[in-house]
């Protein structure tokens, strides 16, 4: 009987963890990036590596050629300028799928540490608690999805529908910009059938960096807001401790024992935060860098556009600077309200009624208070602390390049 209770806590916990990283699990796994720690047979593991060497290849072959274009074609600076936004977003998906494969070990013992989470919470009020947690990390995880491949796809359709003139020689050629330029001794890009072979490869590298990011947002989204529900949960634990105290008159250390139960799981999320912030603080810093510049960029190529009244280039780029925008905004957010959450259990510590405990009991609290002040902070690359003032400075630096750019 005891073992079929484990059996189905077990499952149910695995259940709502699921649930939780559904849309995430989904991001990731189109791209071979979802850890796979317990793959069952040797093809599944070649299936998951072939996966990731076309993935890989896809971002690499739209790249270098990129790259090589900036660098070395001879063009005039405003083409130039006008392929780096590209390059930068391939570079920071690259980067982003580079962090998730390499950290994909420590991502799983996150993913196992909040089906523990799941499973040490037994009181349906608590959690509902995490449930209404679960569905807003949901929630912000589709918003993610929505936004980030919203805005490429329709910046390739935008690109797609678009065809210019060429002249060589004699000779007159309709044919389809690229979305991220060609070093043109690589190969040559302008007459078909080449030209719709590159721009489909583009299309599907452009999915790829977009799954990485909207997967590397995505995650840890919901690795904050589930932290965010411990926290809540945790400073419902903090005002029963009195609450029950003050109303039923029991032995001291029945409380005692409740307050350490408190303790252990305030070290227990701050381990939780610790590990997810040395996940992602590289990610984050590429994120953090990147969209400075790609925003001024932008904002660059839309006022260049506007002169010459290019509906479609001011369109694509405005839809593009709003999903990036939302991109470090997700960072900064989530950086900031696990500040606050944990700013909050010592807050709540210090405000609920303590003089109702036994003096040393409420002697414990000091320990929940001292440890809250010293916040674990959710970093860009251990430089900058991600909070909506960051996210400000971010608008206000790229603004500052973008007029000396102009």
């Amino acid at each position: 009987m005891s073992t079929s209770k484990c059996a189905s806590e077990y499952n149910r916990s695995k259940k709502y963890n699921d649930y939780s990283l559904q849309f995430s699990r989904w991001f990731l796994k189109s791209i071979g990036a979802w850890p796979q720690i317990n793959a069952s047979s040797l093809v599944c593991k070649i299936v998951i590596l072939l996966h990731i060497f076309i993935c890989s290849s896809m971002i690499a072959s739209n790249m270098v050629p990129c790259l090589l274009y900036v660098l070395f074609e001879k063009v005039n600076i405003k083409l130039k300028l006008s392929a780096v936004g590209p390059l930068l977003h391939r570079v920071m998906g690259s980067v982003h799928y580079w962090v998730l494969l390499k950290r994909s070990d420590d991502i799983h013992k996150v993913i196992r540490h909040m089906e523990t989470d799941w499973r040490l919470i037994q009181r349906l009020d608590n959690r509902e608690i995490m449930l209404q947690q679960a569905k807003f990390g949901r929630f912000v995880a589709i918003i993610c999805g929505i936004i980030m491949y919203g805005g490429t796809i329709l910046f390739s359709i935008a690109k797609a529908m678009k065809t210019i003139i060429i002249n060589v020689g004699n000779e007159t050629f309709t044919t389809r910009p690229m979305t991220c330029p060609v070093y043109s001794k690589i190969i040559d890009t302008r007459f078909s059938p080449v030209n719709e072979i590159a721009l489909v490869l583009q299309n599907f590298a452009i999915l790829v960096v977009s799954s990485s990011t909207v997967g590397a947002c995505s995650l840890a989204a919901v690795f904050a807001i589930h932290a965010c529900g411990q926290l809540k949960v945790l400073n419902a634990w903090l005002h029963e401790l009195v609450q029950k105290k003050k109303n039923q008159k029991k032995k001291n250390d029945t409380a005692e024992r409740k307050l350490a139960a408190i303790i252990e799981h305030h070290l227990r999320i701050l381990s939780f935060i610790s590990q997810v912030e040395s996940i992602m603080h590289k990610a984050a810093l590429v994120e953090l860098a990147g969209c400075t510049v790609v925003m001024c960029l932008l904002g660059y190529y839309t006022i260049t556009a506007w002169e010459t009244l290019d509906t479609t280039k001011i369109t694509s780029s405005l839809i593009v600077y709003f999903s990036m925008g939302f991109n470090i905004f997700i960072f900064c957010y989530i950086g900031g309200i696990i500040t606050e959450q944990c700013k909050d259990v010592g807050e709540m510590a210090y405000m609920t009624d303590w003089y109702n405990l036994h003096h040393k009991t409420a002697r414990g609290l000091i320990l929940i208070i001292a440890r809250s002040n010293n916040v674990i902070k959710i970093t860009a690359g251990k430089l900058f602390h991600l909070s909506i003032a960051t996210f400000g400075d971010v608008i206000k630096t790229s603004m500052v390049y973008l007029n000396f750019l102009r």
